[in-house]
């Protein structure tokens, strides 16, 4: 076999060869563990090959870091939200506490909620808690939040449109 067998025949290819030992290194460091850091550099390429954005040699590292900067943060929000379910359960009777796979469908779910919500603005997000968990009424929540009683209508109904969107798909 030659050499010529073994060079990166495409930008990406490129672009993990060059890269990837540093990344899961730099992931190394941020996570304190061998193997997140190696699954989240997973992500970082596949996250790239999705988008089909392979970026320039110079900004190659910055891109990168960005993007694995970003897995982290979803990393470290998904653990939360396990781990604020699995307290809220540890307490009920064993006939009632869920599987494994009812376990792990709830969570997904719930990441997938945190996602949508985290997408809307502030306001939008938290009339649309304040509403649906809480119970106010819309005055008490434009009281809370400050704002007109108009205002927090379009903020409840930018949430649920932003819901129905995640289960449905683009309304038109």
């Amino acid at each position: 076999m030659s050499v010529a067998e073994f060079a990166p025949s495409s930008p990406l290819e490129s672009l993990y060869a060059e890269h990837h030992g540093w990344l899961r290194g730099w992931l190394r460091k941020k996570l304190g563990n061998a193997f997140d850091a190696a699954d989240l550099a997973h992500d970082t390429y596949l996250r790239i090959l999705s988008t089909g954005r392979v970026p320039q040699a110079e900004e190659a590292r910055q891109h990168l870091t960005q993007i694995a900067n970003g897995l982290v943060i979803d990393l470290y929000r998904r653990r939360q939200i396990e781990s604020a379910y699995l307290d809220a359960i540890a307490n009920l009777p064993e006939p009632l506490a869920p599987s494994e796979e009812e376990r792990a469908l709830v969570i997904e779910a719930l990441v997938e909620i945190d996602t949508i919500l985290h997408a809307l603005p502030p306001k939008a997000r938290a009339a649309l808690l304040l509403c649906r968990l809480e119970g106010l009424s819309y005055r008490e929540i434009a009281e809370q939040l400050q704002v007109s009683v108009s205002s927090v209508e379009k903020y409840i109904a930018t949430g649920l449109l932003a819901c129905a969107q995640a289960v449905y798909g683009p309304l038109q």
